[in-house]
């Protein structure tokens, strides 16, 4: 513009413009640039796993809604066919629990209800079934004979309720209470108590007898539901509840196919064994006739088909009464449903097949032979032979032949015989002190147990009996006194033991080694190996192999005999025994055994001492197990439960403490409940520990320690010289790579020997105190014993003149 005006301009910053440092976000791209450089690509491995995963908040609600109402329905769909024309008859086993109780009254109300037919002999032995029209429930009613613990243990494994008949007055006796104990321990189906006689009480009295009973069995049930079993009114009302009762869930059974024998028949083959032909209803899941199956207390076996019999408790009947199982069916109206393929069945092989060659060496490549000759070169000691002695006869002659095979003998000791010394050892460790201990009592002490004594004869007239020492076993008592003492020192001097003096700890203990520390110091599993460990299986994942068993049985679930099936099952090479045990009126278990679980292995259960027994239990003596449907017996090695890779053994079964005890035995898929029983030498079986199964590992490493203690003789500062560990030179320098430990707390080591007697200098971290004792702790590592035994004898009845004896009366007498 004319004139001189002057034309704006945008303003420009100069070069000393302030610059502001940008936002550092990290050195990850931010979610807005990896968009913007995707332009909406989305991978593949993304994509699939936003589908699965990333799911939106309403599509996870549906999820688990559906989830549960599967479940739900489920649930409802096995308890509506327990009982019902489409399942098996609902089991009921009805249990006495006090001595004074005859269950034959129940039973026979129970028998004349006028809701349904009676058929008599439904479930083998004692017992009849129960076919309810109005309530569309089918019962089967069984009676053991409660002194037989086995023939209870084994029905509660398959039955669906529990009838326990109990006192009016006491409840139960002591062995219902040991039989409550048992069962519990093993795991309790459905119950229901049952009681008679209250209605014969006064109106005033019916209702103080109830509810004293109810506070006598708040302590094992705290919310059952008490029952009187006095009229057909009382006997209708409880088998409404036994039809509508919720059911519990056993795992160990639930997972498998099980049976309860209905009837049974023997057919003898041309040798010893011969087929056993077992009718009943199938339970838990659908029986395969490729699997093999287990018969409690007998063995594993394998099946060889399957028919399909007429059902001997048919819904359909109404009005009439007393039906009989004995009813002939003919060979028509019996049908084959499945029969065993070879090519399909499972193997009965329990051990794994030993090749003896499998260990041996290769022959040795030339440069291995040069090495051997160089070292025999080296290793060449001058020694006086005879003139004219070649150096090839030379070196075969021995220094000292006497010593060199005294030393040969010496290492090739066997386990047994270094365990026998252990025994020795122990039985010798602080013996005189134990006895000085029990020597110095006090006179008012002796004066109270003479008073015991005297009240003890006054009790029974028999107490003066001269016949008396006649009925004690002086062996057995000398022998309980000895186990006494050793679990006392056990108790005082945990794993101590004193240092040979005839022989060398070298050699002694040439089996031992010491740990820098006993939680992190490495130990490998698979290092010098016992020859049984050859013969058992080993999963490289028990858990992974568990879940996968457990799926792959949900999964073929729908082949074979369906649960609810009336079904006759051929097993093939059984014994007469079996059927001999059938007929003494006990009852026969059939479980169909999981893949795997007929193998043998290491099996680990975790068990709590039985408060009712305070008998020590030393490790490696034979016990008899029940572990889920299994019954053995075995000798179990005990350790403690810790999470290490290293769990210390333990000499005794302690009390109030969980422990781990492991044998061999046929492998067994968790949960289960075990229970631990000791035979005395009268047959009986007490109760010593109850527990679960824990799982199946042959490497779980078990560590005996040993302590080997010695006494300081001069002590100067953090330097002491110590003796009495060992008692001669040549051990202090062969164990001087040992830490010491002292039981102050003070850690060392040994620094020289002193003299040729076992004397040491030893140096520690701090001042050692005069009255302190330095210990050397030694580790080997234990393996169970092979001693497996599937046949458990029966116990010896609890019946003494038709009435339950207490164990305590029977072991006093």
């Amino acid at each position: 513009m004319a004139g001189g005006a002057e034309q704006q301009q945008a303003h420009r910053a100069g070069v000393l413009k302030q610059k502001n440092k940008h936002h550092k976000h990290g050195k990850h791209r931010t979610k807005g640039e990896i968009e913007r450089e995707n332009k909406g690509r989305v991978s593949v491995k993304t994509l699939s796993k936003k589908q699965k995963k990333e799911q939106r908040k309403q599509d996870r609600r549906h999820k688990a809604s559906q989830l549960r109402r599967n479940k739900k329905d489920t649930v409802l769909t096995e308890k509506r066919q327990l009982g019902s024309k489409d399942g098996p008859p609902h089991l009921v086993a009805v249990i006495t629990l006090h001595a004074g109780i005859d269950a034959q009254n129940a039973l026979q109300l129970l028998r004349s209800a006028e809701m349904g037919s009676v058929y008599e002999g439904a479930g083998g032995g004692d017992s009849f079934g129960l076919v309810l029209p109005r309530f569309k429930q089918r019962l089967v009613f069984i009676k053991p004979n409660a002194a037989d613990l086995h023939a209870v243990l084994d029905l509660a494994k398959v039955v669906d309720t529990l009838l326990f008949v109990l006192d009016p007055t006491e409840g139960w006796d002591s062995y219902g209470d040991y039989c409550l104990s048992c069962l519990f321990a093993q795991g309790l189906p459905s119950h229901v108590l049952v009681t008679q006689g209250i209605s014969e009480l006064s109106v005033k009295k019916r209702t103080e007898a109830r509810r004293a009973l109810c506070r006598v069995t708040e302590s094992r049930f705290p919310e059952a539901r008490l029952f009187s079993l006095d009229s057909a009114p009382d006997s209708a009302l409880l088998l409404r509840h036994l039809a509508s009762q919720k059911q519990r869930r056993l795992a160990f059974r639930s997972r498998r196919p099980y049976l309860l024998a209905q009837s049974a028949c023997f057919e003898p083959g041309p040798g010893p064994l011969g087929t056993l032909r077992v009718s009943g209803y199938v339970r838990g899941r659908a029986l395969d006739v490729n699997r093999l199956v287990h018969i409690v207390g007998h063995g594993d076996f394998q099946m060889s088909q399957i028919d399909a019999p007429r059902d001997p408790l048919p819904m359909a009947a109404r009005g009439t009464r007393g039906g009989d199982m004995d009813m002939q069916e003919g060979d028509d109206e019996v049908r084959m449903l499945m029969r065993a393929d070879p090519s399909r069945q499972e193997s009965l092989q329990t051990e794994a097949e030993l090749d003896p060659m499998e260990g041996e060496q290769t022959w040795p490549s030339e440069s291995e032979l040069k090495e051997a000759e160089e070292a025999l070169k080296q290793r060449k000691v001058a020694r006086k032979v005879p003139k004219g002695t070649s150096d090839y006869q030379a070196s075969w002659i021995m220094e000292r032949e006497g010593e060199s095979e005294g030393e040969e003998e010496e290492g090739e000791s066997s386990d047994e015989e270094e365990e026998g010394d252990d025994r020795m050892e122990e039985q010798e460790d602080f013996m005189e002190e134990i006895d000085s201990q029990d020597g110095d009592v006090s006179e008012g002490e002796e004066e109270e147990e003479e008073e015991d004594v005297e009240e003890c004869e006054t009790l029974t007239e028999s107490g003066r009996d001269d016949h008396y020492d006649e009925k004690i076993d002086v062996q057995e008592e000398r022998e309980m006194v000895e186990r006494y003492r050793q679990a006392r020192s056990d108790q005082m001097f945990p794993d101590e033991v004193d240092t040979p003096l005839d022989i060398s700890a070298r050699v002694r203990f040439q089996r031992y080694r010491g740990l820098k520390s006993f939680r992190t110091s490495p130990w490998d599993p698979k290092e010098n190996l016992p020859r049984d460990y050859s013969r058992i299986f080993q999963f490289q994942n028990f858990e992974r192999t568990r879940k996968r068993v457990f799926t792959e049985a949900e999964e073929e679930g729908q082949e074979g005999a369906m649960v609810g099936w009336y079904v006759t099952v051929h097993i093939k090479e059984v014994p007469p025994s079996v059927m001999e045990h059938f007929q003494r009126g006990r009852p026969l278990v059939l479980i169909s055994l999981l893949p795997h679980e007929q193998r043998m292995s290491v099996v680990h259960m975790l068990v709590r001492r039985h408060p009712g027994n305070t008998e020590p239990i030393k490790s490696k003596e034979e016990l008899v197990f029940q572990c889920g449907f299994r019954r053995f017996r075995a000798s179990p090695i005990f350790s403690q439960h810790t999470s290490g890779d290293k769990h210390k053994l333990e000499r005794f079964l302690r009390p109030n403490t969980p422990i781990v005890v492991s044998v061999y035995a046929p492998i067994t898929f968790p949960t289960a409940g075990v229970l631990v029983f000791k035979q005395r030498a009268n047959g009986m079986q007490d109760l010593v520990a109850t527990g679960s199964l824990l799982k199946v590992d042959p490497d779980r490493v078990i560590v005996k320690r040993i302590v080997l203690s010695g006494h300081p003789f001069k002590i100067l500062r953090k330097t002491a010289v110590v003796r009495y560990m060992f008692f001669n030179r040549e051990d202090v320098l062969w164990f001087k790579p040992v830490e010491l430990r002292t039981k102050w707390g003070r850690r060392g080591h040994i620094k020289e020997a002193l003299g040729t007697h076992g004397h040491m200098k030893c140096v520690f971290d701090n001042q050692l105190p005069s009255q302190d004792t330095i210990l050397m702790h030694l580790y080997k590592r234990v393996y169970p014993h092979w001693t497996f035994d599937p046949h458990v004898p029966e116990p010896a009845s609890w019946v003494k003149n038709e009435a339950v004896v207490n164990p305590e009366e029977i072991e006093m007498e």
